[in-house]
């Protein structure tokens, strides 16, 4: 593993654990192995690692839940691939779940939400366009979209959450009990 990798693998697994602010430069450096002139090199500061973090992380997620989530007339089919998109890279990068949750609701003007909010946003945005898309085959969403997709959007994270710490199982049932309990709610 690189310099670069393991700076990043270690501060993620900081950040997530301790909290963006409660972890410091000088933590990173001691638990990579390395000098903070190395840290500099790679990403200026402290700030610059968090945002190459998220911007990496995002982009692999951003891209499997693009793919899984294009309609094609079947609601209940989008919204179940969508999850498992989220799901699967869950499972494959809990740190940085854990990450972007605990940060989803930080202060708005703290460093870490001023960072990772416009992806978030970005990620609300696919999930509404679902609804967008499916209120042409379902009249009863017209206009709800930012309401289905806060929803659905808060439920994946809520079940990620619970996953990620240990209490559930991120699998096909959780998945199908998810999307049932959620269209049984827009659909009624």
């Amino acid at each position: 593993m690189s310099n670069r990798e393991n700076i990043l693998k270690v501060a993620l697994n900081l950040f997530a654990a301790k909290g963006y602010d409660a972890v410091g430069v000088q933590e990173i450096v001691e638990k990579s192995g390395i000098t903070k002139p190395t840290l500099y090199h790679y990403f200026k500061n402290k700030r610059g690692l968090l945002e190459t973090i998220v911007k990496e992380n995002f982009a692999d997620m951003h891209i499997s839940v693009i793919k899984a989530s294009h309609y094609n007339g079947d609601v209940k089919k989008t919204l179940t691939d969508t999850a498992k998109a989220y799901y699967n890279y869950a499972s494959m990068n809990p740190d940085f779940f854990r990450l972007q949750i605990g940060v989803w609701l930080a202060p708005p003007d703290s460093e870490p939400s001023k960072i990772i909010l416009p992806y978030l946003e970005l990620e609300h945005k696919v999930i509404e366009d679902i609804f967008i898309n499916a209120a042409k085959d379902h009249g009863n969403m017209l206009g709800r979209h930012q309401r289905y997709a806060s929803s659905f959007f808060g439920i994946i994270n809520t079940y990620i959450g619970i996953a990620i710490n240990g209490y559930a199982k991120l699998d096909d049932e959780m998945i199908n009990n998810m999307i049932h309990q959620f269209m049984h709610g827009i659909f009624s």
